[in-house]
């Protein structure tokens, strides 16, 4: 009988995550100036958007957020915004949830400016397609926890560092989905186009995107959302808003906290979610956007001679 202590087969270590943080480290020390500069601009932003949206009154900003709700969609999706957004002030949430809002927003907009070209150029170009899908599995499937490591370790405590382990986490669907709506986009189509003489680029800007816009806005509506869960768990490195009074609540074993928290955050994310799906489908609900645009753009009767 075999000896169990005695292993079958022995694997020399390999080290990778020492190599990682020797790599990190000299990355770190080369650049470390650059990273100053760049979460001072992302701390300025969000705080900036944070005072923006904390300083009117929190009901008349619940009206706003309401009629916006109510353009984009439907008056019932309105009245269901306004009194999601008065239970996050009647919970004494309003200032966090600002705080995750602005996060959100700031987030999103780098993640998209990054994503949506990448994808672009993905799908004009198959060798950078073929580069980007294992970054993008790679991206996808690390835990989100995995970036709060090194992204604190270069931007320290604090709200720079949750944004930017935010932007690497949410970044993904923004080119997969880019690229995807691009590549959907029926070929005859394309080639009618450039039959009439259309450069590339005004195809790509007056046919391939605004045929590829709900498979677009599908990776804006999923960047939003993981964004919004990310910002919840950048609390765990000191980023202000929801996160921080969750992990608060879980620290101090606070159920009543961790519950406004918690019903503040699904709050944000069916407001977000509705937002921009109602944006992105190719036929919406009868918001009073669309109906006034029907209304002025109905072919008119012709005059009796």
């Amino acid at each position: 009988m075999a000896d169990s202590t005695v292993p079958l087969t022995v694997v020399p270590p390999i080290p990778i995550g020492d190599w990682f943080e020797t790599g990190f480290t000299w990355f770190k020390e080369t650049f470390d100036a650059a990273f100053d500069v760049i979460g001072d601009l992302i701390t300025g932003a969000i705080d900036g958007l944070a005072g923006l949206l904390q300083a009117p009154d929190p009901l008349v900003l619940a009206v706003i957020f309401a009629l916006l709700a109510w353009l984009v969609r439907s008056w019932k999706f309105g009245l269901g915004t306004l009194v999601g957004m008065v239970l996050i002030i009647g919970m004494d949430m309003w200032e966090p949830a600002m705080d995750t809002l602005a996060i959100v927003v700031v987030s999103t907009l780098c993640a998209l400016v990054i994503g949506i070209p990448l994808g672009i150029w993905a799908a004009r170009s198959t060798t950078v397609s073929n580069i980007l899908k294992p970054v993008m599995d790679f991206l996808q499937t690390m835990p989100g926890f995995v970036w709060l490591v090194p992204v604190v370790k270069l931007f320290s405590i604090g709200v720079a560092g949750a944004m930017v382990a935010t932007v690497i986490f949410a970044l993904a669907p923004a080119v997969r989905l880019t690229e995807l709506g691009i590549r959907q986009v029926d070929r005859e189509v394309v080639e009618a186009g450039q039959a009439f003489g259309a450069s590339p680029g005004q195809i790509l800007k007056d046919v391939q995107l605004p045929l590829a816009l709900p498979t677009v806005m599908a990776g804006i509506n999923q960047v939003i959302m993981l964004s919004l869960s990310m910002a919840v768990i950048g609390g765990l490195v000191g980023a202000p808003g929801l996160g921080s009074e969750v992990i608060a609540s879980l620290s101090t074993l606070d159920l009543a906290l961790g519950f406004d928290g918690g019903i503040s955050v699904v709050i944000l994310a069916i407001f977000l979610d509705r937002l921009t799906a109602s944006i992105g489908t190719r036929r919406p609900g009868r918001g009073r956007i669309r109906e006034l645009r029907d209304r002025f753009v109905r072919t008119p009767a012709t005059s009796p001679a």
